[in-house]
């Protein structure tokens, strides 16, 4: 893996948060390690992918695969890195070496290098995870017939060739 503008290799937090109001969230991965923090600003789905990688790496390594190891913390970012960035493209990884997880986001300006790499081990990873699927999910529920978004209001499904808007209620007989 080629070097990061920065590294978080000293992670105390890793979490994932929504921002508004469902239809209108926002989504962001936030990191602090040692003194650096990073707001690293992503698409509900491009979340919803990360969490599922991860869960699917994690099912794929054996257990003592990924005990914890000792991060490179010759690489930590400089004290006071404040980073705060929409991402264009994440990596995810395992350093069998060092039993340790990588999450590489490239800013959209710079795709080429990644912005950051954040370093953390299994645990914080499987939380994250975790945390990932619930801030997902979270949202608005899906129509059981399209598997579009559904407004508080309703919306016009497309398998009832979006004639009628359909409320909410009347979307639970085909649950």
């Amino acid at each position: 893996m080629a070097g990061a503008r920065n590294e978080f290799t000293s992670v105390s937090r890793l979490s994932a948060e929504s921002f508004g109001e469902p239809g209108s969230r926002t989504f962001r991965i936030h990191v602090d390690s040692a003194s650096s923090s990073a707001s690293i600003w992503i698409e509900k789905e491009q979340l919803l992918q990360l969490a599922l990688a991860i869960q699917h790496m994690m099912t794929a390594l054996p257990e003592d695969a990924a005990a914890s190891g000792n991060p490179p913390a010759e690489r930590e970012a400089p004290g006071l890195t404040s980073l705060d960035f929409k991402v264009m493209k994440l990596v995810l990884g395992h350093d069998s070496r060092r039993g340790l997880f990588v999450i590489d986001a490239h800013d959209v300006d710079d795709e080429d290098r990644a912005t950051i790499r954040v370093w953390a081990d299994r645990r914080q990873l499987e939380d994250f995870s975790e945390q990932a699927l619930r801030v997902c999910a979270a949202g608005r529920p899906l129509c059981p017939l399209c598997g579009r978004a559904i407004d508080p209001e309703g919306h016009r499904c497309a398998r009832v060739n979006g004639h009628a808007r359909l409320a909410p209620e009347d979307l639970e007989e085909y649950e």
